[in-house]
C-alpha cells in the first residue's frame, strides 16, 4: 500500500522559504533581490543533499541496519547493477559456501535480459531490491512523473520474475532530487544507502577494496558491492569474485552475520 508522505524538516523549511519568498515580493515587490537570494540559497541546499547519498535531509534514507539488528551483530551485503550472467553466479555460490544472505539492487531492463538469474538469486534466499530500471546516470534530474515511470516499471518487473516485490530502492550512484521521497511514499519503497563503499567499480585492486570494507568494520554496516560494471582485476577477474571469499572470511572472523536488508527489519 503506498505510505502517507511525510516531508522532511528540510523539506517543509523549503516550503516555508518559498511561501515567505512568494509573500515578500507581493507585500514589498522592491525586495526582489532578498527573494531570490532566498530561494537560490534553498535550492543550492538541496541540491548539495541529493549529492550525498547518506543525507537524510531530504527523507528517511537506511544507511544503517536498525538497533535490534545491530545487537543481533547483523550485517547486510548489498551488491548493485545486475544481474550479470558473467559474475552474479560466481557470486551466489561464494555466499552459499559462506552461508551468508545479500541484497541486490537489479536494474530492471537487465533483468528483463536475464530473468533465470534473478529467480536463482532470490531461490537461494537473498532478496532482489529495486535499482531502477534504467539506470540512467541522469536520475537525479528526473521530473516526478520520469522518475516514477522509471522506478514503478522496475518494481514491476521483478515481482513479476521473481515473485516478490522489492521494499527497497537504491538510486543510481545514490544521487537523487527532493522528488524522489514522495515517490517511494506512493511506491511503498524505502531508500538505502550504505555506511561501506567499495569503490570496486573504479579500484581494481582487492586489497584495497577489501581494506576499505573492513576498516573499524562492525555490527549494523550496509556494504556496498557491484556485480554489474565490476572493475577488473590484473588477471581480468571481477573485483567482487576477487574480494568476496576474504571479505566473508573476516566477517566470520568479527562474529558478524550477513543477512539480508529486509531480514534486520524483522
Amino acid at each position: 500500500m503506498p505510505q502517507a508522505w511525510k516531508p522532511s524538516l528540510a523539506i517543509q523549511i523549503s516550503f516555508a522559504v518559498h511561501g515567505a519568498a512568494a509573500l515578500g515580493l507581493l507585500a514589498m515587490p522592491g525586495q526582489w533581490p532578498w527573494a531570490l537570494g532566498a530561494l537560490g540559497l534553498d535550492h543550492l541546499v538541496l541540491t548539495v543533499a541529493g549529492l550525498l547519498p547518506r543525507s537524510t535531509l531530504l527523507g528517511a534514507n537506511l544507511k544503517r541496519l536498525p538497533k535490534a539488528a545491530t545487537e543481533r551483530r547483523e550485517i547486510a551485503l548489498t551488491i548493485d547493477d545486475g544481474p550479470e550472467p558473467e559474475v552474479t553466479p560466481r557470486v551466489l555460490d561464494l555466499l552459499d559456501a559462506a552461508g551468508a544472505k545479500a541484497s541486490f539492487f537489479c536494474i530492471g531492463r537487465r533483468a528483463r535480459l536475464f530473468p533465470a538469474l534473478c529467480r536463482e538469486i532470490v531461490s537461494r534466499g537473498h532478496r532482489v531490491e529495486n535499482h531502477g530500471d534504467s539506470h540512467s546516470r541522469a536520475f537525479a534530474t528526473f521530473g516526478i512523473r520520469r522518475m516514477q515511470a522509471d522506478i514503478a516499471a522496475a518494481q514491476v518487473t521483478l515481482a513479476d520474475i521473481t515473485g516478490q516485490e522489492p521494499r527497497f530502492f537504491r538510486p543510481t550512484a545514490g544521487l537523487r532530487n527532493p522528488l524522489l521521497d514522495p515517490v517511494l511514499a506512493r511506491l511503498d519503497l524505502r531508500l538505502a544507502s550504505w555506511s561501506r563503499r567499495s569503490f570496486d567499480t573504479a579500484e581494481g585492486d582487492p586489497q584495497r577494496v577489501h581494506r576499505r570494507l573492513i576498516h573499524n568494520l562492525g555490527a549494523g554496516d550496509i556494504l556496498l558491492l557491484h556485480d554489474g560494471h565490476a572493475a577488473r582485476t590484473p588477471a581480468g577477474e571481477a573485483v567482487i569474485v576477487a574480494v568476496l571469499p576474504r571479505l566473508l572470511q573476516t566477517i566470520s572472523q568479527h562474529h558478524l552475520n550477513p543477512v539480508t536488508l529486509a531480514a534486520s527489519l524483522t
